[in-house]
């Protein structure tokens, strides 16, 4: 279905302030959200229209087992359907692919972001490559028990990426279309696919700011699992080895020079080297050489 667009001889509103020349393409992932697709929907359509801007609202149903596609064709969303579930990050490929406008928006089905943000944050995309809602004290909603592993992954992708990030995997986003299709090869295909980009955007040195959102409470189930903490850990450490391995490489490296500096010290007391002195310090050394290896085919890989 095609979204709803003004009949003829409707007066179209004047586009506000801000978003002259911009347009915007919503793409929502939905598994099994039949009971808020729509209204996620509907809140995007409520909150566009008035700018007066060209826009269109794409549903990607991921294979979805309930009435998910169904309740989205009827909000007026355009619908893509998945005939197995793909996964998240998937399903927003397919979403971004389809999109139809330079300016392109994700957001999560589940009624957790509201749309009422997208006219602000495409108007501060106009000089930026992304505009990131930023949970912030509105993370209260998020359960108890996954706000340590949240702070652990903030903090440490924010070390390895060399800049502060607020919020590393919020689902509502404004981005430019044109700057996100070079990555798109290393967006994973599951709930990884925000922290990717996140990781992408900021090691590239692109152009993104962060904006305060209230964050609300989901409607329907997670499909977050404990498992995908980890997987988290492993995707910060290959992306940012990726594109800047010498943040990896060089603290690796220097924990074994100093354990190797520290027992060859002791071992120098005792007037005895020990084998574990040297081979710290030669582990040290080749971590660091392969660090470099690594930075030089980073900068070949990514030179223009």
């Amino acid at each position: 279905m095609t979204a709803r667009v003004a009949t003829k001889g409707q007066r179209k509103p004047k586009v506000i302030d801000g978003l002259e020349g911009l347009s915007l393409s919503v793409v929502i992932p939905a598994y099994n959200e039949e009971g808020a697709v729509r209204r996620t929907v509907e809140d995007a359509f409520a909150a566009l229209r008035p700018t007066g801007i060209p826009f269109e609202v794409i549903v990607v149903d991921d294979g979805s087992e309930d009435n998910t596609r169904a309740e989205a064709e009827a909000s007026g969303a355009v619908v893509h359907a998945n005939q197995v579930n793909s996964g998240y990050g998937a399903a927003l490929k397919r979403g971004v692919k389809a999109a139809k406008h330079e300016y392109v928006a994700i957001m999560d089905a589940d009624g957790t972001y509201p749309a009422r943000y997208l006219p602000d944050m495409l108007a501060m995309c106009r000089d930026q490559d992304m505009v990131v809602g930023d949970r912030g004290a509105a993370m209260k909603n998020v359960p108890l028990i996954r706000r340590p592993a949240k702070m652990l992954l903030n903090k440490f992708a924010s070390f390895l990426a060399e800049r502060r990030l607020n919020d590393l995997n919020s689902g509502l986003r404004v981005f430019r279309k044109s700057e996100l299709i070079p990555f798109l090869p290393l967006l994973p295909q599951n709930f990884s696919f925000t922290t990717t980009i996140t990781l992408c955007m900021s090691a590239n040195g692109k152009r993104m700011i962060y904006t305060p959102i209230e964050y609300g409470k989901r409607i329907g189930k997670s499909k977050i699992r404990p498992i995908d903490f980890i997987n988290f850990i492993i995707l910060i450490l290959r992306i940012s080895t990726l594109f800047n391995p010498l943040r990896v490489f060089i603290p690796l490296g220097l924990v074994f020079f100093v354990i190797g500096m520290v027992k060859l010290i002791y071992d120098l007391f005792l007037m005895n080297i020990s084998e574990t002195a040297i081979f710290a310090l030669l582990a040290a050394i080749m971590i660091w050489s392969l660090g470099l290896i690594a930075d030089m085919i980073s900068r070949l890989h990514l030179r223009p």
